[in-house]
């Protein structure tokens, strides 16, 4: 966790140009109420664009359970992106199903390890949609 921290600082006090990658690929700092705690929680996740937001993937490298961050987001959906020096106030909902078959080939395209994690979790991995 220790680095997780760290990212979000070296990320959050660059406006975004430094560590901003995992994996090489782009990440933004999400910004979110904890569940149980009410704490203010900052994740650097990997996001993909979407309309005037963005998904975001409960991947957790294919582990068998959720991500800490997924349990505070659905509870508290109301989170900051910051992504691309601007942060944005957005709404994060589960997609259903039917909108995680439509959106879950784009999501693989942005990131193609997605496909990787779905085939070794046992779980049907989140994807949540965040619109303003």
């Amino acid at each position: 966790m220790t680095f997780v921290r760290f990212q979000c600082w070296v990320y959050e006090i660059s406006n975004g140009r430094f560590m901003t990658t995992i994996e090489n690929y782009p990440i933004c700092v999400v910004t979110m109420k904890g569940a149980k705690s009410a704490k203010i929680r900052k994740y650097p996740l990997m996001y993909v664009p979407y309309r005037d937001g963005v998904l975001l993937v409960a991947s957790r490298g294919g582990a068998p359970t959720n991500p800490i961050w997924y349990f505070n987001i659905r509870v508290n959906p109301a989170i900051e992106v910051h992504y691309k020096g601007v942060r944005t106030k957005l709404v994060a909902r589960q997609a259903s199903g039917e909108e995680k078959a439509q959106l879950w080939p784009v999501c693989v395209q942005h990131y193609p390890s997605y496909e990787d994690y779905q085939g070794w979790s046992t779980r049907d991995i989140p994807v949540f949609i965040c619109l303003p």
